[in-house]
């Protein structure tokens, strides 16, 4: 039994991911206007039940979580099921199944469109290797913080992201984003502050993918939008420099929300939505909450944007950090036991490395 500090930093990264989801949920896809005109115009700072104009989870109940916690909680059981590898083939049944389970339960909450189109070609018999080229969305990042807590930063951790990244965002953004995500939510575990997680997460896929294609092996399809990494990086660094001491008041959380809409984006795209979650890791860094506000409030992909944010920071501070209340809310109207599930990951990342 795994017990202590990693414990409460693999909870932590689990109930960030599933509050995040969670608070994200009933504005996800929606411009800030809709939000304001459709919940009010003050921020969502709780749990709520999406408006019957939600176009994709239309009056779903307040705390429940999206896609982003149920392929992340997918991806984890098939870690666990696999002893710490991952079988991409099964995999991808795995991601069918789950969009067969929602159709028949009459959701719209589907498979994203890089997903989706990935797992058409690997049904009609496109190799593994080519049915993610097209894929530059932030679905491989979105369930990725499970492979964070089941590996220490190192080359396991890497090519499990990468493996998991290819069936369906096999591009050098899919691959950056997947394996950024899951290498900053291991460095939170492991001691790293939000920040410092972040740049050496950074720093690890860079190194990597620039290894790899040393090596003359494949480091992600080439596609021509920008770098997830190089703007990581830039979004990072704008956010400390904007952050301001009076950064809890109200219109300072909308001009920096306004800005982060403005210069870095808040779409699908991976290149957009996992630097805007980077900018608001390290603006609150201390201040998880908040964190999870501004991103629920942002309008855009706002549930991943959360959910990406809650994982890392939950890693980096634990799941003390996080209101007791939302946790419990949310594991309660999803039937999740997310403590099992931690622990059983972190079972793998204390395997050795040989026995691999």
């Amino acid at each position: 039994m795994v017990i202590g500090s990693l414990h409460d930093h693999a909870m932590g990264a689990l109930l960030g991911l599933a509050i995040g989801d969670a608070l994200g949920m009933p504005t996800q896809s929606m411009s800030p206007e809709t939000i304001r005109a459709e919940y009010g115009n003050a921020p969502i700072r709780t749990f709520i039940e999406a408006s019957a104009r939600q176009p994709i989870a239309a009056n779903m109940q307040a705390g429940s979580v999206t896609d982003d916690t149920e392929q992340a909680l997918l991806l984890a059981n098939q870690l666990i099921d696999g002893n710490g590898e991952l079988d991409i083939r099964q995999y991808a049944c795995a991601l069918l199944n789950w969009e067969a389970d929602m159709k028949a339960k009459g959701s719209l909450d589907l498979l994203g469109p890089s997903t989706k189109r990935a797992l058409e070609q690997f049904q009609a018999g496109v190799a593994v290797e080519q049915t993610g080229i097209l894929g530059t969305t932030n679905g491989g990042a979105m369930r990725a913080c499970p492979i964070g807590i089941a590996n220490r930063p190192g080359p396991h951790l890497a090519e499990i992201a990468r493996r998991s990244s290819i069936v369906t965002h096999n591009t050098r953004q899919g691959l950056e984003s997947t394996m950024l995500v899951a290498a900053a939510v291991s460095y939170g575990i492991n001691g790293a502050a939000p920040v410092e997680a972040l740049l050496l997460a950074c720093n690890f896929v860079t190194a990597y993918l620039a290894m790899r294609q040393f090596e003359g092996l494949d480091a992600g399809h080439w596609s021509a939008k920008a770098s997830v990494i190089a703007r990581a990086r830039w979004a990072i660094n704008w956010a400390r420099d904007h952050t301001g001491d009076n950064a809890a008041d109200l219109y300072d959380h909308d001009m920096f929300a306004q800005h982060l809409r403005d210069l870095i984006g808040t779409s699908v795209e991976a290149n957009e939505s996992v630097p805007a979650a980077c900018a608001i890791i390290a603006r609150y860094a201390e201040r998880p909450y908040d964190a999870l506000v501004v991103a629920a409030n942002l309008g855009g992909d706002t549930d991943t944007i959360a959910a990406i944010s809650g994982a890392i920071l939950g890693a980096c501070h634990g799941a003390g950090a996080l209101p007791t209340d939302l946790a419990r809310t949310v594991e309660e109207v999803n039937g999740l036991d997310l403590a099992a599930v931690a622990e059983r990951l972190l079972e793998l990342s204390e395997r050795d490395e040989y026995e691999r």
